[in-house]
């Protein structure tokens, strides 16, 4: 049995809808909003999904620091001597969980009377790492240090008391050292191996990818709000208020964008909440300069007549019939300004005057490592490298279909016969 294909109602389709169509057109535009999506996915889910789940991602283990993609290593958790934190799913989304365990990375471990004895890896041959002796109880409870834990050799016993617990608690020393076996000591893999302070490289990575969203996401709305606000005035009013705000553009425009960040950076200081300011403000005149191109030539239509006609306010024919007809070629600088802001973040964390040290920023990364590119250690600095690389592209890519897909002129929309 055949079917044959409906032809599209080209007069009741809608705007947004025929938009839609023409950009799934673009292969690799739609492949570059797969990545954005992805990107968007696991910046939301965040340290969900991250091996290290500390704030930043920033467990350093300095032995372990340049391990190759793979490496695996024991770890004994230890108990943290603090009240249990019962944290909601939410917040370590957002910011991470500091854990009720401290880890100790093991080379190899003993057992001996109420004690476990390791030896911390060093990453040499012959090991040779510290040794630290630990006691059986601390290391499976949240002991209460007013009360001194007491070991009956004779019935082999430990008796203790835990932080928020009144009650005395006695363990065999036999059933300790099981729970330890199965559950303190454990094996973590290091799927793109470790930094240079030893930190999970592929949890920075993750991490990573909020913070250059986050940027480009607050850098394109500062942005946006200043230029169109600018640019409505400039295009509608006209006159002295266009020549004033287009003197400012052109002062602004003449600036280089990096120096003019890096000044601002300098003047609000360090920290990725400057970067966000600093970058909005000096993206906001190509915007500018497109609305008001745009408001110029749509301001005579006979529909803005019509509104002066019947009494409307500038304030209304402005945001409710004007702006709505220039969001187009707007939507598509927004995603040319996304990728320049993310590039804009990168470089500057790149110089250092960018995201903190611990802020997992892929320029920072890139920074960091960067001298590692001659030796056999180049892909610490490609990896964010790469990453920063590729979502650069895909909103290149999202908005050179965008601008094909708003521009009805340029795609052939002849209807599909029926037959």
């Amino acid at each position: 049995m055949f079917f044959k294909r409906r032809p599209i109602d080209f007069d009741s389709e809608s705007l947004s809808a025929q938009t839609w169509r023409r950009f799934k057109r673009h292969k690799l535009s739609m492949l570059g909003l797969f990545i954005i999506f992805f990107c968007c996915l696991i910046s939301i889910l965040g340290y969900l999904i991250t091996p290290d789940k500390t704030p930043f991602a920033n467990d350093q283990k300095l032995e372990l620091n340049i391990k190759t993609p793979g490496f695996s290593q024991r770890l004994l958790l230890e108990r943290k001597n603090e009240p249990p934190t019962d944290q909601s799913i939410l917040k370590t989304m957002l910011f991470g969980d500091e854990g009720d365990y401290i880890s100790y990375t093991v080379h190899y471990y003993l057992f001996k009377k109420q004690n476990v004895i390791i030896e911390e890896y060093s990453g040499h041959t012959p090991n040779r790492g510290a040794k630290d002796t630990l006691n059986l109880a601390e290391v499976v409870y949240a002991i209460d240090n007013k009360f001194p834990i007491q070991y009956d050799q004779a019935k082999e016993t430990l008796s203790f008391y835990e932080i928020g617990n009144s009650t005395k608690q006695t363990k065999t020393v036999a059933e300790l050292r099981k729970i330890i076996q199965e559950k303190h000591i454990v094996r973590k893999t290091y799927m793109l191996g470790t930094d240079l302070l030893g930190r999970d490289m592929l949890s920075r990575l993750l991490i990573g990818t909020r913070i250059s969203l986050s940027v480009g996401m607050v850098s394109v709305i500062i942005s946006i709000c200043i230029g169109m606000l600018l640019g409505a005035i400039a295009g509608y009013y006209r006159g002295r208020t266009d020549s004033m705000i287009m003197w400012l553009i052109n002062v602004v425009w003449s600036i280089p964008t990096l120096l003019l960040v890096i000044a601002i950076t300098l003047v609000l200081g360090k920290g990725i909440i400057q970067v966000f300011i600093a970058v909005g403000l000096t993206m906001w005149v190509d915007v500018a300069r497109i609305v008001r191109g745009q408001i110029l030539s749509i301001r005579e239509k006979e529909f803005v007549e019509a509104g002066r006609a019947l009494g409307f306010k500038n304030l209304r024919i402005i945001l409710r019939h004007i702006l709505p007809n220039v969001m187009g070629p707007v939507v598509v600088m927004a995603a040319s300004n996304f990728a320049t802001a993310i590039l804009t973040e990168a470089g500057l964390s790149f110089l250092g005057i960018g995201a903190e040290a611990k802020v997992p920023s892929w320029g920072e990364m890139t920074s960091a490592h960067h001298g590692y590119i001659l030796l056999d250690k180049a892909y610490l600095a490609f990896t964010p490298g790469i990453a920063i690389m590729v979502l650069v592209l895909s909103f290149m890519l999202v908005g050179n279909g965008l601008r094909d897909a708003l521009d009805t002129r340029s795609i052939d929309d002849k209807p599909i016969a029926g037959n």
